[in-house]
């Protein structure tokens, strides 16, 4: 009885060692077997340019970021039917590469972009594989605007944002450093920055300088003399140029007061005649009768005075003789006249 007893007690024990053993061996296995190999490629700055070839998908994240951490099964997914898709799969860690964030300009997280021979799109869709998968199979990309010019990753420009944004990492990480592992306070970590940022300045300045005098070749002596003499004469001839416009205009300004003057003058001298003409039109009939009764009280001259009257009236004649219309002719028509009548009265 004891013998058949001891008899199932030993074969479940044999068992029990047995799956004892079969389970040690494949632990065993398991943890001699290598992990199973992400089929997403990181990117950094040293290999990013290979996205410039072919169709690419990249994933921009932060370790620190939910929304990044809850698309990750999803991307690997989608990571392995890259193949059977015909794309390749990236991804950029913003922490350590910061400049890649700037030359991709990455404002949000977690961002994703589409290449395909060199062009970038920027797609907004989610992350989910079958987003995606149709995304690509359904060719939704061509509906995108592409990012062209300055906005472009491979422009000059983004180029620049890339080293502005991986020297502002340097920064961030230089600052962790002090503040973290040395246990510095921050206003002494901002104040060494401020003091650097000062430094580096007039660091600059300085080689900015010295490139310019190494770079700047002075004209010669008797060259720069040439040119001072060529500006000091072009100088004086300018300042001659306005005197005589000044003189010009001096000059034009009296003569125009001149003429004036003499218009002044001259129509005074007009209306003074015009009054003298009608005195002497007023007075002349009662002359006239005086003159009349002079001669018919007068004996004839002689022949003498006779000739020297006839003379005397032919010039009448001539000077009675229609003169152009105007009160200077007429009053020295009428003055003529008086002095005629002047000089007949003491011959007679």
């Amino acid at each position: 009885m004891a013998g058949g007893r001891r008899g199932p007690l030993f074969a479940a024990f044999l068992a029990a060692w047995v799956v004892a053993v079969a389970e040690a061996e494949a632990d065993r296995e398991q943890a001699a077997r290598p992990p199973e190999q992400s089929l997403v490629r990181p990117m950094t700055a040293s290999n990013w340019t290979l996205v410039m070839e072919g169709e690419w998908m990249l994933k921009f994240y932060a370790p620190w970021c939910p929304s990044c951490q809850q698309t990750d099964s999803e991307w690997e997914t989608f990571a392995k039917n890259g193949e059977i898709l015909q794309i390749s799969v990236g991804k950029v860690d913003v922490i350590q590469e910061p400049g890649l964030s700037g030359r991709f300009f990455v404002t949000t997280l977690p961002a994703f972009f589409h290449a395909k021979d060199g062009i970038f799109r920027r797609y907004r869709g989610p992350g989910v594989y079958e987003d995606l998968q149709n995304y690509i199979l359904e060719k939704k990309w061509q509906s995108v605007e592409p990012l062209t010019g300055w906005k472009s990753p491979a422009s000059l420009t983004m180029s620049g944002m890339a080293g502005l944004f991986s020297i502002s990492g340097k920064i961030w990480h230089l600052h962790n450093y002090f503040t973290v592992t040395l246990g510095v306070p921050a206003w002494c970590s901002y104040f060494f920055f401020v003091i650097a940022t000062l430094i580096f300045g007039l660091l600059m300045g300085l080689v900015l300088v010295v490139i310019s005098e190494c770079f700047y070749l002075p004209l010669p002596r008797n060259i720069s003399e040439h040119s001072e003499q060529n500006l000091r004469s072009e100088e004086i001839h300018l300042t001659e140029q306005l005197q005589d416009v000044e003189e010009e205009k001096d000059d034009s300004n009296e003569e125009e007061n001149k003429d004036s003057l003499v218009d002044d003058e001259d129509e005074k001298e007009d209306l003074g005649y015009e009054e003298e003409a009608e005195e002497e039109e007023e007075d002349g009939p009662a002359a006239g009768g005086d003159v009349e009764k002079s001669d018919a009280q007068d004996p004839e001259p002689p022949r003498e005075a006779r000739e020297d009257e006839g003379s005397g009236e032919v010039g009448d004649d001539s000077l009675e003789q229609p003169c152009p219309v105007g009160t200077e002719a007429l009053g020295d028509s009428l003055r003529q006249r008086k002095s005629q009548h002047a000089d007949k009265g003491p011959s007679a």
